[in-house]
């Protein structure tokens, strides 16, 4: 019979493993909105141009992308989870590329923060690229490794959960965090120039005014 802790520690435990489980079955579906708002763009500013109403186009506009950016938002703190190293190399695992997925949309995401995609066909080129990327790299071990699992597609799918590829899933882990602190790192220092040129400028201000 179990004890009153040894219950409490179960639900917490079956709480938590549904839970992380539940955000990767759904997140395929929460990519496929982000990446269909992204390459929406075209689409909506057609469709702008149809509007004769300003306001309209306005309200239009400022909605998609409102929208486009939060669910982008979303989708990157809900991938956050799976750095998480007792969440990736632990239970059932994950699809074994879902940290590099995370790390592909945090980049996509600064090129959004310091740059804009809206006005730069470039910049845009290049969020897109590595939203795609990010994209296949978590939603293909997910289907055909997490969600296939039963379905005896083979070794490879098997490989596919990093729980079942303990060596490769340490070492795509460890890398994927160097590198998301590298580039932590660099905003750091990009922010800190940033606010050194602007306390530069407004102390020339004042001096010539």
């Amino acid at each position: 019979m179990l004890s009153g802790d040894d219950l409490a520690k179960a639900i917490t435990d079956g709480g938590s493993n549904w839970m992380i489980l539940s955000v990767a079955a759904v997140l395929p579906i929460i990519w496929g909105f982000t990446l269909s708002l992204h390459f929406a763009r075209p689409y909506v500013l057609r469709f702008l141009q149809s509007l004769t109403l300003r306001f309209g186009g306005d309200v239009w506009w400022l909605s998609y992308v409102l929208t486009r950016d939060a669910l982008l938002v979303v989708t990157l703190c809900l991938s956050i989870v799976f750095l998480f190293p007792n969440v990736y190399l632990r239970g059932d695992g994950t699809g074994i590329t879902a940290p590099i997925a995370a790390l592909f949309l945090f980049w996509a995401t600064l090129v959004k923060l310091y740059r804009d995609p809206d006005d730069s066909p470039s910049a845009f080129r290049l969020q897109s690229i590595l939203l795609v990327i990010a994209s296949i790299l978590y939603i293909f071990p997910q289907v055909y490794g997490m969600e296939a699992a039963d379905q005896d597609l083979g070794a490879w799918s098997s490989n596919l959960i990093s729980v079942n590829n303990l060596d490769l899933a340490r070492g795509i882990l460890w890398v994927t965090l160097a590198l998301f602190a590298v580039t932590g790192g660099l905003v750091f220092v990009r922010f800190l120039l940033a606010l050194g040129k602007e306390e530069a400028g407004d102390a020339s201000a004042l001096a010539e005014g």
